[in-house]
C-alpha cells in the first residue's frame, strides 16, 4: 500500500489487498486481518445452515449470508462470520450489485470467535458497543473452545443484555428474530 505503510487505511486499500484467501476487515482506519482456521470456518458455515433451515421452517422472509461478504458501519468494513437481514434488503443490495450491506439493515449479526488471536477482543468487546450502536437487535457470540458455546445478545434501551445462553448438549432456542433452536455441538461436528 504506497504511501501508507503505517496506515490510517481508506476502503481504496482495503480493495487493493491481494486476493490471496485472506480476509481483512476496515475499522477506524485500521486493517484487521481476520483468522480463519478449518474450525471456525467449519462453525461459521454450520451455524449459517442451521439458520437457513430455521428461516425456512418458520417461513421467515429473511436472507442468510457472511464473511465475505461486508457490512458497512460507521466505523469501516465489517465481515461478520454471519448475518440476517430481511430477504427485501438482500434483494435490493443484488440489484444495485453492491457489495455491501449497511450495519442498521442487519437483524442479527453472528461471531465465531478465535480464541487466542487480536479479533478475539474485537468480537466480544468493540463489536458489541459498535452493533449495538447500529441498533443491531441481536448479536450472537460464539465460542469453540473448550465445547460449542452460544451466547445471544438483545438490544435494549441501555445496549446489549444476555438472553440466551447455551453450551454442547443443550438446546439453544429462542423466537427472534425468527423461531430457531439447535444443539450448539452441531457447530463442530463434522458430515
Amino acid at each position: 500500500m504506497v504511501g501508507h505503510s503505517h496506515g490510517p487505511y481508506t476502503l481504496h486499500d482495503l480493495d487493493a489487498l491481494p486476493r490471496d484467501g485472506r480476509h481483512y476487515e476496515l475499522a477506524d482506519g485500521w486493517l484487521a486481518e481476520l483468522p480463519g482456521d478449518l474450525w471456525h470456518d467449519h462453525a461459521a458455515e454450520a451455524l449459517k445452515a442451521i439458520l437457513k433451515e430455521a428461516a425456512h421452517q418458520a417461513d421467515a422472509d429473511v436472507h442468510v449470508a457472511g464473511s465475505p461478504q461486508e457490512v458497512t458501519t460507521p466505523s469501516g468494513i465489517r465481515k461478520p462470520d454471519v448475518f440476517v437481514v430481511g430477504r427485501d434488503v438482500a434483494r435490493s443490495v443484488l440489484e444495485r450489485q453492491a457489495r455491501t450491506y449497511y450495519g442498521p439493515d442487519l437483524l442479527l449479526a453472528a461471531e465465531v470467535v478465535t480464541p487466542r488471536t487480536g479479533s478475539e477482543r474485537t468480537d466480544r468487546v468493540g463489536k458489541v458497543a459498535e452493533y449495538a450502536s447500529l441498533g443491531i437487535e441481536h448479536y450472537w457470540i460464539i465460542d469453540l473452545e473448550p465445547k460449542p458455546l452460544v451466547t445471544a445478545l438483545t438490544l435494549t434501551e441501555a445496549g446489549y443484555e444476555t438472553t440466551h445462553r447455551a453450551k454442547s448438549g443443550e438446546l439453544f432456542t429462542t423466537e427472534r428474530p425468527f423461531p430457531i433452536s439447535f444443539d450448539p455441538s452441531r457447530l463442530s461436528e463434522m458430515d
